[in-house]
């Protein structure tokens, strides 16, 4: 089997990624994993320029995946290393294990002639789709209406503001203005990256119950974590867990809360298609809700997400990350009427084109 890594920087024409803990975000810094066996292959990708918040940076990112690959004895079969991956790379970054972790499920799914999503245990989904939402980041007021009325329009029913930027005041306006605008129509949820203080949470929580908001995302940061069950108990709307949800340690603290807070799960937290899934049927058996979603990420990792979601049917799936990108070297997602497809098929149901993307290295044994 030969590895062969790429890297492109992704950006969005049309839109300004902004939320209270990542501030702007010029571009996505994407890692592509090509791995060929025989007639088959098999695409992985991660984004990488996401410090704020896993505390990793790009650099450091690159380096662990290149170790990764170096040692990976890459003569085994495509299903022994996936089998064996949580113990050789048990020492790696999570980024790293969902890089390789989403490559080899795309070239066994495809060596099998099924789709990942069947390979991950869906029933009938040689097409793979999902309802997601969309999210809107910190923009000026008009220019945010502008970008809700543009998604609505499209088809999409579930938005989710980014708040905690600027006052609370500021926050309260812009979601009368959702409601003003679409009243009821839409699902509306809010994510507040953990920039509330335990003290102010409580009052802020009960401000928002008018709004009749689906759900409302990290309220305060992982560090006032153990304030979460008095939270929830006087909570008006559900609450979701994201920066909170990392870890095993993590998953077992959400279902001792048996159902009072959701869990948001990314491959990106969890490392890979293998790890969330097995998180996610935790949280089924155990009657949690919980949400499927991703970083902003270019269509490969935005696939692998979306056949999770299939395979596991969250109560939301957050799967907007290729939508509208301008300069992404893989094809095959399709978003219409607040639904995200991938072309039917085996494997992701997407097709990589290596000359779009920076070659950094090969490995072969």
């Amino acid at each position: 089997m030969k590895a062969t890594l790429y890297r492109a920087e992704l950006r969005y024409p049309h839109l300004q990624l902004y939320t209270a803990s990542s501030g702007s975000v010029p571009g996505l810094d994407q890692l592509y994993l090509l791995l060929e066996d025989k007639n088959f292959n098999g695409l992985g990708e991660v984004r990488i320029n996401i410090a704020y918040l896993n505390g990793y940076s790009a650099e450091e990112v690159l380096r662990d995946v290149v170790r990764a690959l170096r040692q990976l004895d890459l003569s085994q079969t495509a299903s022994t290393l996936l089998m064996n991956l949580p113990q050789s790379l048990a020492d790696f970054l999570a980024p790293t294990r969902m890089l390789i972790d989403i490559a080899l499920h795309d070239l066994i799914a495809r060596q099998e002639g099924i789709s990942v999503a069947q390979l991950a245990g869906a029933v009938n989904s040689e097409t793979v789709s999902y309802h997601t939402n969309q999210t809107l980041f910190w923009t000026p007021m008009d220019q945010m209406l502008q970008q809700a009325t543009a998604y609505v329009e499209r088809g999409f029913t579930q938005l989710k503001l980014r708040v905690g930027v600027a006052t609370f005041a500021q926050d309260e306006a812009r979601l009368s203005a959702l409601r003003r605008r679409f009243g009821y129509e839409i699902s509306l949820s809010a994510d507040a990256n953990g920039q509330w203080q335990p003290e102010e949470a409580h009052s802020h929580l009960l401000a928002l119950a008018k709004f009749e908001m689906s759900y409302l995302e990290q309220p305060v940061s992982d560090a006032h974590a153990h304030h979460y069950p008095a939270l929830a108990d006087i909570s008006p709307m559900p609450l979701m867990l994201d920066e909170s949800m990392s870890s095993e340690a993590d998953l077992e603290r959400i279902l001792q809360l048996k159902g009072k807070i959701m869990a948001h799960l990314k491959l990106v937290k969890m490392g890979g298609i293998a790890p969330t899934v097995a998180a996610a049927r935790r949280l089924n058996a155990a009657g949690v809700p919980f949400m499927i979603g991703q970083m902003n990420e270019g269509s490969a990792a935005t696939a692998a997400a979306l056949h999770v979601a299939r395979a596991t049917q969250p109560a939301y799936a957050e799967l907007y990350g290729a939508d509208g990108l301008g300069n992404d070297p893989v094809q095959g997602l399709s978003y219409h009427q607040g639904v995200v497809s991938s072309q039917p098929g085996a494997g992701l149901g997407v097709r990589f084109t290596p000359s779009q993307a920076e070659f950094i290295q090969e490995f072969e044994q």
